[in-house]
């Protein structure tokens, strides 16, 4: 198809661009924003605000012409703030949660890090195209691990425990208690020890098949404390071990499985009577045209990138994606052999659904 220029609406074509080059200054300002996680600039600057660049970098040991820079791109971005009278460069308590909170449910800066990883593995991922194979977890930067992990955590820490468990008929009571739990698709045990810390008379399987992963579980669950009541191995979805589980979870991980409904089958013969599966997955409507907004896009790009190319990687390849929807995980587990699933609580990132035999 050829352009005809004069079908271009110039209105239109002005505010097309103006979104693009809001576009492009976001993602120049990620990158300015990575770096000053890697440099722990945000935090040197929250230290000692206001400051010049020359006094940041008296204090940090870094480069000072480097660092009036990179706050001069901050300051533009709204990132930082920017005195002209005094000539120096503050930070907002506001400024401050989003770029130096760790672990603070509203810090960007492992979702940064996750995009980081993405155009890391550019070439990788350009080659999937023309290929149509898959990109196995494995093979990509690590920067999409700690990523991941670090973006999702707090979201974990702020939901589980207070809301989406006590959605759950009858689950808090039997964790309470003591039950036997299995989190499938664990990756680095965020929520698998947040559980654990919660409910010490329960005992808890996380199972991930990437072994990088589970290594630095063990790792954290050991400086947690819960080494005793949490078991990490490396295993795939289909092929965990044991039975009788009371509560089974799998978190933002099915869709990235090459053969989801194998694994709710696996699933389905491992739990008691009785027993519950918790499947948190990306928030989406049922259709496309309910998921054309920022966060769709962010799901379906990471989509593009990460999950697609993993479930293609592994058997079956299904390639669910990241926004599924309820309807369509749904058919999956009715076709695993769960009969009953309903939506047992939500965030505006979350699906969460409750699922029985």
């Amino acid at each position: 198809m050829t352009i005809r220029f004069k079908d271009v609406n110039p209105g239109q074509l002005e505010q097309l661009q103006g979104k693009v080059m809001g576009d492009v200054a976001g993602s120049l300002g990620l990158l300015m924003a990575y770096i000053g996680d890697k440099l722990d600039l945000y935090s040197a600057l929250l230290e000692i605000s206001p400051a010049t660049s020359q006094e940041l970098a008296e204090t940090t040991g870094m480069d000072e012409r480097y660092l009036r820079e990179w706050l001069s791109a901050n300051a533009a971005a709204g990132y930082v703030n920017f005195d002209g009278a005094m000539g120096k460069f503050s930070i907002s308590p506001e400024q401050a949660v989003i770029f130096a909170a760790e672990g603070h449910p509203a810090c960007m800066q492992g979702f940064f890090q996750a995009v980081m990883s993405v155009y890391i593995d550019e070439p990788k991922l350009t080659e999937v195209f023309r290929s149509g194979k898959g990109l196995p977890w494995s093979d990509h930067s690590p920067c999409l691990f700690c990523g991941t992990e670090r973006f999702f955590r707090p979201m974990y820490a702020m939901n589980l425990l207070d809301a989406w468990i006590p959605s759950l008929t009858g689950v808090k009571e039997k964790l309470e208690a003591g039950a036997r739990v299995a989190d499938i698709g664990c990756g680095h045990g965020s929520s698998t020890i947040i559980m654990a810390q919660a409910f010490p008379n329960s005992t808890f399987h996380g199972f991930d098949f990437h072994e990088p992963s589970v290594e630095h579980a063990r790792e954290r669950a050991r400086a947690a404390g819960v080494a005793s009541n949490t078991i990490f191995e490396v295993v795939k979805a289909k092929a965990y071990p044991g039975k009788n589980y009371d509560l089974v979870t799998v978190f933002d991980a099915l869709h990235d499985m090459g053969d989801p409904v194998g694994a709710a089958q696996h699933i389905a013969s491992t739990l008691a009577k009785d027993g519950s599966l918790m499947l948190v997955e990306p928030f989406a409507g049922d259709s496309l045209e309910e998921n054309l907004h920022p966060l769709g896009q962010i799901y379906y790009s990471f989509s593009t990138m990460v999950c697609v190319p993993a479930s293609k990687s592994q058997e079956v390849g299904l390639g669910l994606g990241a926004q599924a929807g309820q309807k369509k995980l749904t058919e999956v587990l009715n076709a695993g052999g769960f009969s009953q699933v309903r939506r047992a609580a939500e965030t505006a990132t979350n699906l969460v659904l409750e699922a029985k035999v």
